[in-house]
C-alpha cells in the first residue's frame, strides 16, 4: 500500500556546518516500500559496538551532533536514523498514518536490514518511548543503554506538564519547532542550530508527525502501545543484564528527575544518574559531556 508523503528538498539542509555527515537512505524497508528513511552511518563499519541514536519529537539526527564524534573517536560505529515524519526521512501527510506500531516496526525493520548487533541504545524522548520497547523482541542484538529524559508509558497517566503540552499540540495552528528547542536549550544553541532544526519543515504541511506524536504517547488506558510498555518494563526489570548509563536534564518539566528516577528503578542495575543542572528536555545539547561520561562508565 502506497503512503502519500512529502520529501523535504535537499537544499533545506545545505547549511549544516555543525553536522558534516552525509545521509544514507533506504527505500525498501519491509512494509514501508513507498517511503524513504534517512540515517547517519558514521565510524568504523567493522566496529564491535554500534551506538544506535534515536531522536524524539520534534527533532532529528542533528540532535546527536555533539555525541557522534565522541563515539566515533572512541572507535565505535554510530547509526542515527530520522524517524518517518522528521529530518531527511519522508513525511506522511495523513496524521492517521502515525501510530505507535508504525514507528516501532520501522525501527525493527531498519535494525534487521542493517543487521546491527552489539547495540548500545542511545535514546531520549520518543527515541526512548519507542526504543526501550525494542530489546525485548531482539535481546541478542542489544548489550548497553544510554538513556536520557524519556519514559516507558503504559497507560498509567503522566504529569500535568505533559497533558498541557499534548493539549497545546492539539490546538496550536502551527508548532514552532526551532522555537521549542531554543526555549528549552537556551545558550546551548546558536543561530545555525535554529536553522537546522527548522530545516525539515518548509511549511506546516510537513509537520504531521510533529502534531501527531504528543497524541500517541500511551499514557491513558486503552491507547495503542500500552502492551509494549508493560512488556518493556518487565524486560528491563527482570531480563536486562547489560550495562546502563542515565543522564538527566534537570530543567525538564515534563520528563525530568522524578520521571527518570522512576525509570531508573525499572532498569536492572542502572547506576546513579548523571544530573545536568543547566540541561532541559533536550539533553543531547549537552551531549559531549554525557557521551564521554557514558563511555567511561561502560569501560569500568
Amino acid at each position: 500500500m502506497s503512503i502519500k508523503a512529502l520529501r523535504t528538498p535537499e537544499h533545506r539542509f545545505s547549511v549544516l556546518p555543525n553536522f558534516p555527515y552525509q545521509p544514507n537512505y533506504t527505500d525498501d524497508l519491509p512494509g514501508y516500500e513507498s517511503l524513504r528513511m534517512a540515517y547517519i552511518d558514521e565510524g568504523d563499519k567493522n566496529a564491535e559496538q554500534v551506538f544506535l541514536c534515536l531522536h524524539g519529537e520534534p527533532t532529528w539526527s542533528y540532535l546527536y551532533r555533539k555525541m557522534i564524534p565522541v563515539f566515533t573517536d572512541a572507535g565505535h560505529r554510530v547509526i542515527a536514523p530520522d524517524l518517518f515524519g522528521f529530518g531527511r526521512s519522508d513525511k506522511p501527510v495523513d496524521d492517521q498514518t502515525y501510530t505507535f506500531d508504525f514507528h516501532r516496526n520501522s525501527l525493527i525493520a531498519l535494525i534487521e536490514q542493517l543487521n546491527l548487533t552489539k547495540i548500545t541504545l542511545v535514546c531520549q524522548d520518543w527515541g526512548g518511548i519507542l526504543g526501550l520497547t525494542l530489546p525485548m523482541d531482539m535481546p541478542e542484538r542489544f548489550d548497553q543503554l544510554l538513556v536520557m529524559n524519556t519514559a516507558i508509558p503504559a497507560g498509567d497517566g503522566a504529569s500535568e506538564g505533559f497533558y498541557r503540552w499534548r493539549q497545546f499540540c492539539a490546538v496550536a495552528p502551527e508548532i514552532p519547532v526551532a522555537g521549542l528547542l531554543a526555549s528549552d536549550a537556551g545558550t546551548a544553541l546558536n543561530l545555525l542550530d535554529i536553522v537546522a532544526y527548522d530545516a525539515p519543515f518548509p511549511d506546516n504541511s510537513y509537520k504531521a508527525g510533529v502534531r501527531r506524536f504528543p497524541q500517541l504517547v500511551p499514557v491513558d488506558p486503552d491507547m495503542d502501545g500500552i502492551e509494549h510498555g508493560h512488556r518493556a518494563r518487565a524486560f528491563w526489570q527482570n531480563d536486562w543484564q547489560g550495562k546502563s548509563f542515565m543522564a538527566i536534564g534537570m530543567k525538564d518539566n515534563v520528563l525530568g528527575e522524578d520521571v527518570m528516577e522512576q525509570l531508573r528503578k525499572t532498569i536492572n542495575g542502572c547506576p546513579e544518574p548523571m544530573k545536568i543542572a543547566e540541561a532541559g528536555h533536550f539533553v543531547q545539547e549537552y551531549g559531549e559531556q554525557v557521551a564521554k561520561a557514558a563511555l567511561a562508565s561502560f569501560t569500568n
